[in-house]
């Protein structure tokens, strides 16, 4: 049975443990409501974009000579992984990391190759645990991602799939739906999917001039080709967006439930504390009353 010492000192070490997990959850909650806005004003702006490659998709006469629209043979699959830089943040960066690893099994079993890609420290380093070689990774942005960023990923993506290294980029990340729920999403990049373009099939549907009701300066097929690496870096910005926007959520739902955790552990110490040292004050006045027996005998 421990001493009253020790039970103690193990209440000091629980009470500044709360200490550190209350400060993080604030924080966390301060920077959560700032990258929410960041997210509200990212997503009209990706919606926007979504539907301006399917109209011009649709305007233009042959779009399947453009590099990231080309289709192949699927040998090898990259997989981007989206995590964290830190922990304390509860499943965060493990669930993230468990759909990656059930889609790897799926795509081998399909005779695929991986090539592996990943933003955060967590999950380059569990890689690194597994031993897996790694095609790219980027840290230090996890939970700030600038434009920039999203910007690097991007034009490492489609150097690998222009260059025919990879037939098909796979992205996972959790997706903010509240501060208490993120869910792990898992999205085609490349080649472009089909339903981006609105169901353009790159053919001539109609005779006549193919704009519709808007005329095109340059070509469709130009401005399409521009457009394409700007969605590439606009779905990547938004995966990291979101991924920081549920880190931090994460992070402060971690810690909240920690401060709770460490306040009942708390009370059961203070209360063992009070029974220790209700049983030191019983013993000794044992001991009192038999020395007094003693001395009268």
């Amino acid at each position: 049975m421990p001493s009253l010492q020790d039970i103690r000192r193990r209440i000091v070490s629980v009470r500044n443990t709360r200490k550190i997990t209350k400060a993080l959850e604030l924080v966390a909650g301060a920077r959560l409501r700032r990258a929410q806005t960041r997210i509200e004003e990212m997503r009209p702006y990706a919606d926007r974009m979504q539907e301006l490659m399917a109209g011009t998709s649709r305007a233009a006469a042959s779009f399947r000579n453009l590099a990231l629209m080309q289709r192949r043979e699927v040998r090898r699959v990259a997989v981007l992984i989206v995590t964290g830089d830190r922990g304390l943040a509860g499943p965060f960066n493990g669930q993230v990391l468990r759909r990656a690893f059930e889609l790897e099994r799926t795509e081998r079993d399909d005779g695929h190759d991986i090539a592996w890609l990943v933003t955060g420290r967590k999950g380059a380093s569990t890689l690194r645990f597994r031993r897996y070689e790694v095609a790219a990774q980027w840290a230090g942005f996890a939970d700030k991602p600038t434009y920039a960023d999203a910007q690097a990923v991007a034009h490492r993506l489609s150097e690998l799939y222009t260059a025919e290294q990879v037939d098909r980029v796979v992205l996972v990340y959790n997706r903010y739906v509240s501060p208490l729920v993120q869910r792990v999403t898992t999205t085609d990049l490349l080649p472009i999917p089909e339903h981006v373009l609105g169901g353009g099939g790159g053919e001539v549907k109609e005779t006549g001039p193919r704009q519709g009701d808007f005329i095109y300066e340059p070509e469709p097929e130009e401005i399409l080709q521009r457009l394409l690496p700007v969605y590439l870096e606009t779905e990547i910005y938004r995966a990291l967006l979101e991924s920081a926007a549920s880190f931090l959520a994460a992070q402060m739902t971690a810690m909240r439930n920690a401060s709770k955790n460490a306040g009942e552990l708390i009370e059961n110490l203070t209360l063992a504390m009070n029974r220790a040292r209700q049983a030191e004050i019983t013993q000794e006045i044992l001991e009192v009353v038999a020395g007094a027996d003693a001395l009268s005998g």
